[in-house]
């Protein structure tokens, strides 16, 4: 579904990636870890299009898809919730959903109802302005509005950062949903060990910018990860 090979980024003069080269499939949650500043943002943001690479290949589904913008990507199936969230604040929640629309064809310009059974609070929230909702709430919202455009590729950046521990565990029910729905490959880029560890079928480490270690959760156990996360 996913693969890049050899991956390099540079901000200015400076070189964020170091020949990355990761892989995801569907039905499967990858998860990224590794502590701030080594680069994953950086990598969810060239896979979903915010960025260019310098050097390798980005593929999807076979295609080479290395270079191509945001919008393409998103119109190819690729959906991104950005660490921070990035909702649109005045706008309600059924028009934060509603910006989703932009790469789908007119035909299929609506809101599923699955994505208020997910998230039942967007439902009762609907004309409330984004701004106007809890953290956790623009969380939902951010995920929701990724799955729109009914991503075959979902990127989440830190999807627990500054959550109550009852959204996070909804949201892991949303992760747990939507990979056994068997339609898309999930990419996590997550440092709540916990449930990294709850969610991931295989885990990359990140170091300066390089993937130092990387494993089949079938294969290892805690302490081995958090051994790779200390290195």
């Amino acid at each position: 579904m996913l693969k890049a090979e050899n991956l390099s980024l540079h901000y200015g003069s400076s070189k964020i990636l170091h020949g990355v080269s990761i892989s995801s499939f569907e039905g499967q949650i990858s998860c990224l870890m590794g502590s701030n500043g080594v680069g994953k943002t950086s990598l969810l943001r060239l896979l979903s299009g915010t960025h260019k690479s310098t050097s390798g290949t980005y593929q999807l589904n076979e295609q080479n898809v290395t270079n191509f913008k945001a919008e393409r990507l998103a119109s190819m199936g690729v959906g991104y919730v950005p660490q921070g969230r990035m909702i649109f604040p005045l706008l309600t929640v059924r028009e934060n959903l509603e910006t989703g629309y932009a790469c789908l064809k007119k035909e299929d310009r609506l809101i599923p109802e699955e994505i208020y059974n997910l998230f039942p609070v967007l439902k009762t929230m609907e004309n409330r302005r984004g701004g106007d909702l809890s953290g956790g709430q623009q969380q939902q919202l951010a995920i929701a509005r990724a799955l729109i455009i009914k991503p075959r590729l979902l990127l989440l950046d830190e999807p627990t950062e500054g959550i109550q521990p009852n959204i996070i565990s909804h949201i892991g029910e949303v992760i747990q949903h939507l990979k056994a729905q068997n339609s898309m490959a999930i990419f996590l880029v997550e440092q709540f060990f916990e449930f990294a560890f709850k969610m991931a079928d295989y885990f990359y480490v990140m170091k300066r910018g390089q993937i130092v270690f990387e494993e089949a959760k079938s294969t290892i156990n805690k302490a081995k990860i958090r051994s790779a996360l200390e290195i």
